[in-house]
């Protein structure tokens, strides 16, 4: 009996082998095809990403399975899969808000997977300079957070530098207590970006109520200052811990569960419609009464869907703003078409950021 369960073991390993070697025989075969389709594309002077294109291969993948490998595994294996072929055709290079293993670096390795070049930034305005001067080909941002609301630092560069919305993801977001020894006794300052800080501070208020707080860039940059330094505890990333060989105090300490962050993808051209599209824009209002109720209207009339607003200051215009909207649909969309150009005559500026595929959590939700 022993010998007969052994042999089926054997039989079964070898069988697997098998199928590991002809997943990897089509693997490369898709990588070829890829590659071949990408310099037609080429030749043609078309784009070469096309986000219909890989979602219609995500839901055919995803129908065809029927649930019976485990769905988020699935797409995640098909998203490196995909990601991977799409980028032999060209190599991106990324720009975050560095160092390593920031939350930014997750989501542009979530959203990239693992074969794009990953470039560290000191600052959110240094990861548009790079895309906007064309050093990189993307860069990845933070813009809002479920709990903190928005970024405005990154708000406030779409101001400053020409470049395109290109896409968006969600990063659910753990902070973990990390330092050198993992003793919180050892911890004299703890660490992070504002951000972090703002979303930990009921539990570093019950738990560590003496000990100060030091706001630095990022999360990648207070695990490095904790790696360095043994009374330095830092709010970071599950990847710092493995990043920089730190040890962790407290897993889980941010005080909402579900806290989420939304990046976008920036680069100097947006894609073509998805058919699950997120439109930007970037308005400045006449000075009239009535003005914002106007747009408002004009979308309404459109039947647009606006999923967002939010406004900032004209830097050296007091008590001047201008409005960031997110609108669902692509520009290339007739009634967002239409609801862009009646904005378009109706504000004193106006500057489309983009139509992009939404992240595939918030199409869930929308």
């Amino acid at each position: 009996m022993e010998a007969a369960q052994k042999n089926a073991i054997t039989a079964g390993r070898e069988r697997i082998d098998s199928i590991d070697s002809q997943i990897l025989s089509l693997l490369k075969e898709r990588l070829a095809c890829a590659k071949e389709i990408g310099k037609q594309k080429g030749e043609e002077h078309r784009a070469k990403w096309d986000p219909l294109r890989e979602r219609q291969i995500y839901e055919r993948l995803l129908r065809d399975n029927a649930e019976v490998f485990p769905s988020d595994a699935l797409k995640s294996i098909f998203h490196e899969i995909i990601t991977t072929c799409r980028l032999s055709q060209r190599k991106a290079v990324v720009a975050f808000l560095g160092p390593e293993a920031t939350f930014s670096h997750l989501a542009g390795v979530k959203y990239f997977g693992h074969s794009a070049d990953y470039k560290a930034m000191e600052t959110i305005d240094d990861v548009f300079a790079e895309v906007d001067k064309g050093r990189t080909t993307f860069g990845i941002v933070p813009v809002e957070n479920s709990i903190e609301g928005a970024v405005f630092s990154t708000l406030d560069c779409f101001m400053k530098y020409k470049v395109q919305i290109c896409g968006e993801v969600q990063l659910e977001i753990s902070h973990n207590l990390v330092c050198r020894s993992g003793n919180m006794e050892d911890i004299q300052t703890v660490a992070s970006h504002a951000q972090p800080l703002a979303q930990c501070r009921e539990w570093l208020r019950k738990h560590m109520p003496n000990i100060p707080t030091l706001p630095v860039f990022s999360t990648g940059l207070a695990a490095q200052m904790a790696a360095n330094n043994p009374n330095i505890g830092a709010i970071a990333s599950s990847l710092a811990i493995t990043t920089y060989q730190l040890q962790v105090v407290v897993q889980g300490i941010e005080d909402y569960r579900g806290n989420t962050t939304r990046f976008l993808i920036i680069g100097k051209k947006s894609p073509s419609r998805s058919g699950l599209d997120r439109t930007s824009l970037l308005i400045g209002l006449m000075d009239r009464p009535g003005s914002l109720n106007e747009i408002l209207t004009a979308l309404s009339e459109e039947d647009i869907n606006l999923a967002k607003i939010e406004s900032r200051p004209i830097k050296g215009k007091q008590w001047k703003y201008l409005f960031f909207l997110d609108m669902l649909g692509h520009i290339e969309d007739e009634r967002i078409a239409r609801g862009c150009e009646r904005l378009r005559e109706m504000c004193s500026y106006y500057e489309w950021l983009g139509s992009y595929p939404q992240s595939e959590d918030l199409a869930t939700d929308s």
